[in-house]
Order: C-alpha cells, then structure tokens, then sequence
C-alpha cells in the first residue's frame, strides 16, 4: 500500500497532464465531422497502453470505430482481469453555457473539488476513468505487483449504442477470455462515503417524426383548418405520462420487478440530502413517479424522457407558419428483466396508435440495452469492496445505477462473465453536461485504489 501511494504521489502531475492532453482530442462518436479525431484517440490509448507495461496492444478494426485491446499474460495458473473503457465521448452542446471551451482542459477548484478538478467533456465519462485503469496498470508493472494477467478492450462506439463492441465480442470470445470484468464508467456516492455500483437500466432509445401538411404553411391562412404537427406531437408526448407520472404505454410494466420493502429498506440506508440535492440542481422541488423516493425513481424504476424535440420556426424574430413535421428523440430508461426490444416494439406501436387523423408518424428506433444487476457474493464485489475500504477508510455501500451500460448485459451472455463496476465519478460532475469534470482527488484514488482490487482479487481466486 505505501508503494503504491508513493508511486502515485511521485508520478501525479504526470498522470494529470497525461489525462489533459487525452481529454484535448474532440472524440465525438456521434458525428461524424469528428472522425479522425476518434481515430487518433484510438492511437493515443495504444501508445499508452504499451507504455504502460502491456505485452501486446493493438488497434482492431470493426465496422464502426476500432476497438483498443492489450494484455500482459503472467501465467495460466493466475486470473485474468479484463479491463473495459470507453475512449468517444458526448457531443459538447450547448456550447454556450460552457464556462471554458469543452476540449480546453482546466483544473479549478471547487467546494466539492478543493483540490481541484479538470473541466472538460470526457474528464469522468469515460477518459477520466478509464485513463485511471492504463496509470493503474503502470503502477503495478513498474512496481513489480501485477498479480496476475490483464487484459484491456477500450471502445469509441459507446455513446452511440456500442454496436460494433457487440461485433467484436461476438467473434473473439476466446481472446477475451476471462475471469471477472472490471469497469469505471459510474460513480459513487461521496469522496467519504464509496460505494459500488450493483445495478444498471437498460434504455430504449426512439426518434419520432409527426408529418401534417406537404409543407410549411402560413398560420393566418390555415391555422385552426389543419392539425399542426407541432402542437399534435406535443400533446401525444405529454399523454405518455397519466396524473401520477406512470407511463401509459400498455404492457410497459409488464416485466417491471417490485422489490420488497426489506430491499428498499435498504437502499434507503445511504447517505442522501434532499435538501442538497435540490439545491445542487436549483430547483424548489423533485419530480417523478407516485409512491417512490427520489432514490428509487432514477435507480429502480423505469422512465421516459423527451431528450430533444424541434419543428418549424426557431429563429430570431417572428415566422407565422404552420410547419410540416415536428421531430422528437424519446429514452426510456428499463430495469431489469424489461428487453429493450420489447419495449422498443410497444412504444411504437402504441405512438402509432394514438396519432390522430391528419398526420402520419414515424417512430424510427435507434439503439438501446439490457439492465443488470451483480450479486454482492461473488470474489469480484468482496475484491473491489476490500479495496475501497483500503484507500477511503470505509466499506462501500452497494448501489443501484440510473444510467446504462448496455454491454454489460453482453458480455455476461457472450463471456460468461460477471462486471464489477468501481466508479470514482460523483453525480455532480455534469456528465453529459455543460462544464463536465472530474476531481483530481477521485482521479487519483481512482490510481490507487485499483491495483488493491487486482491483489485482493487474485488472494480470493486461490
């Protein structure tokens, strides 16, 4: 323990400036105006990895973006960890609202950074983290403490649904054999309170499109005489919830688990301020489903939000028209045991159902993922549990995600493997968001916190 945290002391502002130069590179997988840059991103993480003390690194293609794989292979006798991460990153929009520019890294400090924290987009979801695991491999290989063998698959497709890493995995189960997944793309509760990640949603995520007239028309002349897309799509959306905030689709909860009071009993044990969480969000009161916690409505519970929705004039200045088609992109959040094809399946059809005459609909599904939840007995929870205590001083607290990893759900099925999920992340670090961050203190921990996993891990695999 004290090896490795004098290494990462010794070593620290490299690791940060390393990250900073990474978290430079505009690696936006969903545009396609960026695709050099996610390719040179992809090349950026292999001169790491083989710096990092890997065997072998190198760059496959699929028919998407390449996916980074590595490893250093110790011996057929020991475990093997395989280490997932993604390398693209969201779309920096709105860029207005951006306090510095989203791929011009800077450290400032915060009251919940004081030690700072570099804003930039990608600084926790996921180069941040991810970049933790290539400096833990570093550490453990420039110590002499690698205890046994690694292997890293380092994706750019995730923030667009990870369907070329399904391609992959699908045609090279044997090269990525192993024994425990571990993946840092969440987060934990507090910088004194850890906690791990025991579940995740799946997502179904649509775009629809409500089509009236063959064009745009002017609202003096047929406003009132012919259904506005606009207002139609508007009204469609806003049936999609009933007075209590359930959504309305027919057979959407069909498969929804309700867990018991014990479990939820639970789950309310850790640590959370409502007060403190409308204050950080600057909103006077919560929302969501009857009969739930705030806790539970993003973790347990399933949801639909309208992401974007357009149509028409949005210009400076007035434009009395009637547009021709409205548009909308839809998520719906699932729990465990909901397929996100079904649900896929049932919102169009219901969308379909409820458009009323004098317009047409199309729903066009994107992409989407299975939930999971990891058992808090298996020898890769105890390892990861046995670490935080380590570097925090306290036991972590399981904990149910809101968001999604779709592929955790994949590689169960196709590598017979279990995920640990050891985020480092907090849920103020504007992920997804305008001024994304990421503490230079869970940064580190993040360091030194992982090679204790690989030890405890490989002691209970005996």
């Amino acid at each position: 323990m004290n090896t490795i945290k004098s290494y990462v002391e010794a070593h620290k502002n490299r690791f940060i400036d390393e990250l900073i130069e990474l978290l430079k590179i505009p690696s936006i997988s969903a545009d396609p105006a960026y695709t050099q840059d996610v390719i040179d991103t992809s090349t950026a993480i292999k001169t790491s990895l083989e710096k990092a003390g890997c065997d072998h690194v190198e760059i496959c293609e699929t028919p998407g973006y390449p996916i980074v794989y590595g490893h250093k292979h110790i011996s057929d006798d020991l475990p093997t960890v395989l280490v997932y991460g993604h390398y693209d990153v969201q779309p920096p929009d709105p860029l207005d609202l951006w306090e510095s520019g989203p791929f011009e890294p800077i450290i400032k400090k915060t009251d919940i950074h004081p030690e700072g924290a570099i804003f930039a987009r990608g600084a926790c979801d996921d180069k941040g983290q991810m970049y933790m695991h290539v400096k833990a491999m570093e550490l453990m290989t420039a110590t002499d403490q690698l205890p046994c063998n690694v292997k890293f698959m380092i994706e750019g497709e995730e923030e667009v649904g990870s369907e070329s890493l399904a391609w992959f995995v699908e045609r090279n189960q044997e090269k990525l054999a192993n024994d425990v997944i571990l993946i840092s793309d969440t987060g934990m509760i507090s910088n004194t309170q850890p906690s791990i990640t025991t579940g995740l949603r799946g997502l179904s995520y649509v775009e629809v499109e409500v089509t009236g007239p063959n064009r745009d028309l002017h609202s003096g002349l047929y406003g009132g005489a012919v259904a506005n897309p606009i207002n139609v799509l508007s009204k469609m959306i806003a049936s999609l919830h009933d007075e209590n905030n359930h959504i309305t689709i027919p057979g959407f909860y069909d498969k929804v688990e309700d867990l018991s009071k014990e479990e939820r009993a639970e789950m309310a044990k850790a640590p959370f301020s409502l007060e403190a969480y409308k204050k950080a969000l600057d909103i006077d009161s919560v929302y969501g489903e009857a009969g739930y916690t705030t806790n539970e409505r993003n973790s347990i519970r399933p949801t639909l939000d309208v992401n974007g929705i357009w149509g028409g004039y949005t210009g400076e200045g007035a434009k009395t028209v009637i547009a021709s088609k409205a548009y909308a992109k839809i998520s719906m959040r699932l729990v465990p045991n909901q397929e996100w094809k079904e649900i896929t399946e049932l919102f169009k059809t219901h969308f379909e159902n409820i458009a009323p005459k004098g317009v047409t609909v199309k729903v066009t599904p994107h992409h989407g993922g299975q939930g999971y939840v990891t058992p808090i007995d298996n020898i890769g929870y105890k390892a990861a549990s046995k670490a935080y205590e380590d570097t925090f001083g306290k036991t972590p607290i399981p904990q149910r995600s809101g968001g999604s990893i779709p592929i955790v759900s994949l590689f169960e099925k196709e590598l017979k493997s279990k995920t640990i999920l050891m985020g480092f992340g907090l849920d103020s670090d504007a992920i997804h968001s305008p001024n994304e961050h990421f503490g230079i203190f869970n940064y580190l921990k993040g360091i030194e916190t992982i090679p204790l996993f690989y030890k405890y891990f490989t002691e209970l695999s005996k």
